[in-house]
């Protein structure tokens, strides 16, 4: 009688453990699948984009929505951001006495992380979604099959152009948010909360030289390189129907911000050791 009270247990719990071996199996053979689709696309698209160059009416088009239409977003956040900074930090430096080094903690932290991570963050909001909706409704209406039986290939004519276009300009946008980050934390600590001008801009300028400039910009390179490939993979690889289209703007979005943040761990780390390096520190050193 025991026995018969135990063994439905003993099975039970068996059972739940195989379940549970099941479905991380199962989760673990997606990622592994995923990440070699993505890398097969990605070599896919880098072959493409050596062997033979987009055309120039492909281009325009692609061109002109991840750039000039980012423009907007990409100020306001920027400029919003350097006065959140500003607004946040004064309070710690004058309660050690130095508020008139603001501006040095303000823009080393605008042009170096947060610049770039912000900036990227938004363009995978704003570009990666729309262009993971726009090729995942080319796949569900059967658009890209279409394309390939034409005879062009659809990687070359889709995927490169975009791939470009966010390799190329968002850097250029970084440039932009880290400007008007610099300008909105500047008025907001000479003109608000009365920072000395000379001094903000004397450690600004201490703290922040060219490498700090560079660093933030290769970063910029490697998100957007990320976000067209996540956005584009995404949109090939769409589920049918309009939920389809709407799970991979999703996922191109929290994939693209997860990658972000990881590129970002990982180049902050090499080019932190890189200037330590050949540079001897960071230029921050320079303030006694």
């Amino acid at each position: 009688m025991p026995q018969s009270q135990w063994t439905p247990r003993k099975r039970s719990w068996r059972h739940r453990l195989t379940d549970l071996s099941i479905k991380i199996g199962e989760a673990v053979t997606r990622r592994v699948r995923f990440f070699g689709d993505l890398t097969f696309f990605a070599a896919s698209t880098v072959f493409w984009l050596f062997a033979r160059r987009p055309s120039k009416g492909t281009l325009v088009p692609i061109f002109y929505n991840v750039g000039v239409l980012s423009l907007p977003v990409v100020i306001l956040t920027g400029m919003f951001v350097g006065m959140v900074l500003a607004v946040q930090s004064f309070p710690q430096f004058k309660l050690v006495g130095l508020e008139s080094r603001i501006g040095g903690a303000i823009n080393l932290s605008l042009v170096k992380e947060l610049g770039p991570v912000l900036a990227a963050t938004m363009l995978a909001g704003r570009v990666g979604s729309s262009i993971a909706a726009e090729l995942g409704t080319m796949r569900v209406t059967e658009q890209i099959d279409a394309l390939t039986s034409m005879g062009p290939n659809p990687i070359h004519y889709l995927v490169v152009p975009r791939f470009l276009a966010c390799l190329i300009l968002i850097p250029g946008l970084t440039i932009m948010a880290d400007a008007m980050g610099v300008f909105g934390g500047a008025f907001l600590s000479i003109d608000v909360l009365g920072v000395d001008w000379g001094y903000y801009w004397d450690y600004s300028r201490r703290m922040v030289g060219p490498f700090e400039i560079f660093a933030g910009m290769f970063k910029s390179i490697f998100f957007g390189g990320a976000i067209a490939m996540i956005s584009c993979h995404q949109g090939f690889h769409c589920e049918a129907g309009a939920e389809g289209v709407g799970k991979a703007a999703t996922h191109s979005f929290v994939i693209s911000f997860v990658m972000i943040l990881i590129l970002d761990l990982v180049l902050g780390i090499f080019l932190d050791r890189f200037q330590t390096a050949f540079f001897g520190g960071p230029t921050g050193g320079m303030l006694g």
